[in-house]
């Protein structure tokens, strides 16, 4: 191993505490301790534009759970999970086990201090591991040994990214990388992704977009209509995409009141 780099393959230099990470405050919406001051303030001020994060936050962890429960039930035994985010347990792969206890899972993320966690709590169990790569770079991820060694390319995978494509930007081609980080699954593969909108909340008092422009990733909320073209080349799941509350609830849906707290749409598709 080289000099001062990590076995997750940084350095501490890597390590940015300077400015806000998007993981970071995620974890801070969903109660976590995993957070730096810098992380904790930006969050604060998101919180006071938009009361509606941290329930958002919890109404998207949940539906990763319904999600992947979903998709393991549905055969696939293997799942790339972009943009893990700050562990916080029931993991992907701690969901899926429930169901297989086969199930592999690659983990992938590009915050170092995820990386660091994700040593300690995602990958001390067989058939996971951890990436240290960006959402930006399809090509890295695919092509890196730890998904080369744990992801059967010639077998159904699950991909997701949850609450990610909201920090890549328009002119960052958010459909070009998901068409480069889908092209190689094969039929039966399936798609989970959930996305911030502002479609809900038209009259929130500031922009929450505005603190993410300090972090270490940018915001880009958006609709219903350009939400859905991400899902081309997938045949849409029932109920299609809709507020996360109310894909397939394992209750009665949330009422009307709950729903007005909620920003994101999510849905899953399967590759035809």
């Amino acid at each position: 191993m080289e000099d001062g780099v990590s076995e997750q393959g940084f350095s501490a230099d890597q390590i940015d505490t300077s400015r806000p990470h998007p993981a970071r405050m995620y974890d801070y919406y969903l109660g976590g301790w995993d957070n730096y001051e810098v992380d904790r303030q930006a969050a604060e001020q998101v919180i006071a534009m938009a009361p509606e994060a941290p329930a958002s936050a919890r109404a998207n962890r949940a539906f990763m759970r319904r999600a992947v429960r979903t998709v393991v039930r549905a055969g696939v035994r293997q799942i790339i999970d972009v943009g893990t985010g700050i562990p916080t347990s029931p993991n992907t792969h701690e969901v899926a086990r429930e169901i297989d206890p086969g199930v592999r899972v690659a983990y992938v993320d590009n915050d170092p201090i995820v990386a660091t966690h994700a040593g300690a709590k995602l990958t001390n169990t067989g058939n996971a591991a951890f990436v240290l790569a960006d959402t930006r770079e399809p090509k890295t991820i695919l092509e890196h040994p730890v998904v080369q060694e744990l992801i059967d390319f010639s077998e159904p995978v699950a991909l997701m990214l949850v609450a990610v494509l909201h920090f890549v930007k328009d002119e960052e081609d958010p459909a070009g990388i998901l068409a480069a980080l889908t092209e190689r699954l094969p039929s039966g593969s399936h798609l989970v992704l959930t996305h911030g909108t502002a479609d809900f909340h038209p009259d929130a008092d500031g922009d929450a977009r505005d603190v993410y422009k300090n972090a270490t990733a940018h915001l880009t909320l958006r609709g219903y209509d350009a939400f859905l073209p991400f899902f081309d080349g997938f045949e849409l799941l029932e109920p299609g995409v809709v507020q996360v509350p109310l894909w397939r609830p394992d209750g009665p849906p949330p009422p009307a009141e709950e729903l007005q707290r909620i920003a994101f749409y999510g849905g899953v598709g399967v590759k035809p």
